[in-house]
């Protein structure tokens, strides 16, 4: 709430009675309050003043209770100031005309006859919500900034090889919608890139895109970073603070690692993009959001849905076109292509010119099996030009590491997926007492889904 003596308050209304007590009322307690008892003269209010909110009453003729006066002035009171936030006042039988003006840009109404205190916190929630609004443009015009000022970290795709042609082919097709995408890949394989790929093709490039890595958000954060927090919410809270999804509304939300996510985690993720909006921390107002969603990680998602450790209903949510960036062990003939790349990049930044590679140098690059995908590429590139003495790289340039055969598990610890599933399932049943609606809602599948389950996997082999 905003605190007292701030806000520029105009109330219209053709009951000078009405106008008395609002001016009784909120003087004292705002910026300034001005009334008018004709409606005529709102523009030339509007153009000395940049109200806050505006109380607007619907009728003014006498005997005429339809509204249609109060929607006709909503109407050009905003079209001279868009962004104005009216607060309409109807009386009991008029709620339908109360949202009416909603539908027509109202920010909230009050109905008649209002006593002191529904009239204060109705003017303080509108020039609430006025803040929020405000601090939540000022950020996303600081991030598109920040965004357009960073764009030279996302170059194009660099590739020649047939199977990343399609995808980048998949890339433009879809980047034009809102589908939400999932991109599936190995660490370093690009899947930023991708996504950013995705963003500046969009309908929305011109808004934020916002990359939100939920690997490294702290679970205690998660909400706070991602919904937002109102001041006071908890002892840090100095300020409102708007949270990733507010910020990326109308923009692109990248959400990077997505399958590190806890179950907790992934239900509110999925209620917020089920419902498209988001409760702040220590609110209880709802804000509508508008992104659209990219999801990102290099994890099985499917085995662990199978093994519920992550939800199905949010992977059939995320997943309306799944790219697959494939590893750069399977697309060598970007190899070339993407250490030129890199020689010219890091050469300028190091202050050397004229280096290039040795045939034998680029062999060895295409014989390797490069498990760090591109990013280990471009350190390796960045190593040799810094250490390098000559005009041209050598093999000896590049320590690479030798492939190791993978550590076998004892029987101890080879869990199987099975054995996931039935302890989850135990566990779910147990909970639940044998419900098996409240037992499939808790592990985040369909209840003929678990049922199928139980069925393969046998009730003899669930401690049920």
């Amino acid at each position: 709430m905003k605190s007292e003596g701030s806000g520029r308050v105009l109330v219209v209304d053709d009951d000078n009675d009405v106008l008395y007590t609002a001016r009784l009322v909120l003087r004292g307690l705002f910026e300034k309050v001005d009334t008018l008892d004709r409606p005529g003269l709102i523009p030339d209010y509007l153009k000395t003043c940049k109200y806050d909110v505006i109380v607007l009453d619907m009728n003014y003729t006498r005997g005429n209770t339809s509204g249609k006066e109060g929607l006709e002035w909503l109407e050009k009171i905003l079209s001279i100031d868009p962004t104005a936030c009216v607060l309409t006042t109807t009386a009991y039988g008029e709620i339908n005309l109360a949202v009416q003006a909603i539908k027509k840009g109202a920010v909230d109404f009050i109905i008649k006859p209002w006593n002191r205190e529904q009239l204060v916190t109705s003017v303080n929630n509108v020039l609430s919500q006025r803040h929020d609004e405000r601090n939540v443009s000022k950020i996303k015009g600081s991030h598109a900034r920040s965004s357009n000022q960073e764009n030279n970290k996302y170059p194009e795709i660099i590739s020649r090889a047939p199977v990343m042609a399609q995808i980048i082919e998949t890339i433009k097709t879809v980047a034009v919608t809102d589908a939400n995408i999932l991109i599936l890949g190995e660490n370093g394989t690009g899947k930023e890139l991708a996504a950013w790929a995705l963003h500046s093709e969009s309908l929305r490039k011109q808004n934020s895109f916002v990359h939100v890595d939920l690997g490294s958000i702290p679970e205690t954060l998660f909400e706070a970073e991602l919904f937002g927090h109102v001041r006071g919410a908890f002892t840090d809270a100095k300020e409102d603070r708007a949270g990733r999804f507010e910020v990326a509304s109308g923009g692109t939300l990248f959400l990077d690692e997505i399958g590190n996510l806890s179950m907790p985690l992934q239900a509110k993720i999925l209620t917020a993009i089920q419902n498209r909006e988001i409760v702040r921390i220590g609110s209880n107002r709802s804000v509508p959001v508008n992104v659209r969603l990219i999801s990102a990680t290099n994890m099985p998602l499917y085995d662990m849905a199978d093994s519920f450790q992550f939800r199905q209903d949010l992977l059939y949510r995320i997943n309306t076109v799944e790219i697959i960036i494939p590893p750069l062990r399977e697309r060598k003939e970007d190899i070339s292509l993407l250490a030129d790349y890199y020689i010219e990049i890091f050469s300028a930044q190091y202050g050397k010119q004229g280096i290039r590679l040795k045939e034998e140098t680029l062999q060895k690059l295409k014989e390797y099996h490069w498990p760090g995908n591109i990013r280990e590429l471009a350190h390796a590139m960045e190593r040799a030009v810094i250490l390098c003495k000559a005009s041209t790289l050598s093999p000896d340039d590049f320590i690479l590491r030798t492939r190791s055969a993978p550590a076998q598990l004892s029987d101890e610890l080879a869990i199987t997926v099975e054995d996931f599933e039935k302890k989850a399932i135990s566990n779910a049943m147990s909970k639940h007492n044998g419900n098996l609606s409240k037992a499939a809602e808790e592990i985040g599948i369909a209840r003929s889904t678990l049922y199928r389950k139980i069925a393969r996997l046998g009730k003899d082999g669930l401690a049920v």
